[in-house]
């Protein structure tokens, strides 16, 4: 009966936390006639749905108010509303400690939550990035217990990654493949069969594990390149005369054995930051020591440190101290065109500048205000009045938005951590990863 539902598109979908990656994840099912219960436990977001407003940037207005509209989209602070579900994905924030441990207290309230409710025959699916035993030993004897069913045998339970890439309008949420482990095979089989609704390509694999490990796989793979020419970056302004940038343009016309990764100011995001950490907090229960993985996160972690003491000798070679700086941060996304501020590591820069120039200011087309260590601050309009007060600009989100032969035109001096000013040569610029 469940298979048909979801063939025939009868079956109502549950998505708990209507984020990043749980919102765009209820558009993909709305779009396939599918009626979906999102449920979130921030007021304020269910009172901007329903008025059919977007607060993600992978998902526009007229991409919900269709639905809010003819009652397909139905938005909740509710766990009850849950029983009528026939299938419920968990899509909460999984982050991590100040001592860097895994925290899942919202996996853990919402499985509770949801165990109150559990009825046969539902279909659980944990989407969020965690790691190894997670599904099998967190979340299934929370909703055992609650509910009093048994899983693979009452309900169904699986875990299947988020793929989200925020801002990346290349591959749409349908091109990008769905893996699933489910705790038993018809809870694999299940679980493909609904995913299969929404992408063209479902990899099921033999277990919640080796999907949750997949999801780490992948984040870790980046977080390490990433590090190496992180480090290689600060190799070539140690040494003099090379460009990484142009390095790493020189190495990409090799069409076999290589995959260009890029230098920055530091990691952001929800994911890649957070990943080597969770994996290794897990393999210490094993005995293991993930060195490698764990030296990679850490040459990422001090990337910000090192943007400051560039900082610091550029102004020197200007002859400005430190304290009497007036800094102007350009972009403060995690990335390049979007809005989200997750973990960015510009926030950190500011967060070690703030007390240490004499003025701070950001400009951000996409983040009108944002708050570091509990001072607000509010993007500042790019003129040329407000570079004509600046002593230096840094470039920590290189967004499309910027005319950035303007900006150097326009600044006494300007300090590029992403490559944004490429092809521009000017005796002001001054950029990560080279030496001048």
């Amino acid at each position: 009966m469940l298979e048909e539902k979801i063939r025939s598109k009868k079956a109502k979908i549950g998505i708990v936390g209507l984020g990043y990656v749980g919102l765009p994840l209820a558009v993909s099912f709305l779009k396939e006639g599918f009626v979906v219960i999102g449920l979130d436990i921030s007021k304020e977001r269910v009172k901007l749905l329903k008025k059919g407003k977007s607060y993600i940037d992978d998902v526009q207005d007229d991409e919900i108010k269709p639905f809010v509209k003819n009652g397909k989209f139905i938005l909740t602070t509710e766990y009850s509303k849950l029983k009528d579900a026939d299938a419920i994905n968990i899509c909460v924030p999984t982050p991590f400690t100040t001592t860097k441990d895994p925290d899942l207290k919202y996996v853990i309230d919402a499985s509770e939550r949801i165990g109150e409710v559990l009825k046969k025959e539902q279909i659980v699916i944990l989407k969020s990035t965690t790691y190894p035993e997670t599904t099998e030993k967190v979340v299934l004897p929370i909703l055992e217990k609650k509910s009093g069913l048994r899983a693979g045998k009452d309900f169904y339970l699986a875990f299947a990654p988020e793929r989200v890439d925020p801002g990346n309008k290349k591959f749409p949420p349908r091109t990008i493949p769905a893996v699933v482990g489910g705790y038993t095979k018809k809870c694999t089989k299940l679980t493909a069969l609904l995913y299969s609704q929404i992408v063209d390509r479902v990899v099921p694999v033999s277990n919640p594990r080796v999907a949750e490990m997949t999801k780490l796989l992948e984040n870790i793979f980046r977080n390490v390149n990433i590090a190496l020419v992180n480090e290689l970056a600060l190799l070539c302004e140690r040494m003099g005369g090379v460009d990484m940038w142009e390095v790493i343009e020189a190495a990409s016309t090799k069409p076999f054995g290589f995959m260009p990764f890029y230098p920055g100011p530091g990691l952001g995001g929800h994911c890649i930051p957070i990943d080597p950490y969770y994996l290794s907090w897990k393999a210490r229960e094993y005995d293991f020591h993930t060195s490698f993985i764990e030296l990679a996160a850490k040459v990422n972690e001090d990337m910000p440190y090192h943007v400051i003491q560039k900082l610091q000798d550029v102004l020197n070679k200007n002859g400005i101290v430190l304290k009497n700086a007036r800094v102007l941060i350009l972009g403060v996304s995690f990335k390049e065109n979007i809005s989200d501020t997750r973990n960015s590591p510009a926030l950190k820069i500011m967060s070690l500048l703030m007390y240490r120039v004499k003025k701070l200011v950001y400009n951000d087309p996409y983040v009108p205000s944002v708050s570091v260590d509990g001072k607000n601050f509010d993007s500042k309009k790019l003129t040329k009045q407000l570079l004509k007060g600046i002593d230096v600009v840094l470039i920590t989100a290189a967004h499309r938005d910027y005319d950035y032969r303007w900006i150097v035109k326009n600044s006494r001096i300007v300090l590029d951590t992403r490559n944004a000013t490429k092809n521009i040569r000017a005796k002001n610029l001054f950029k990560l990863g080279l030496r001048k």
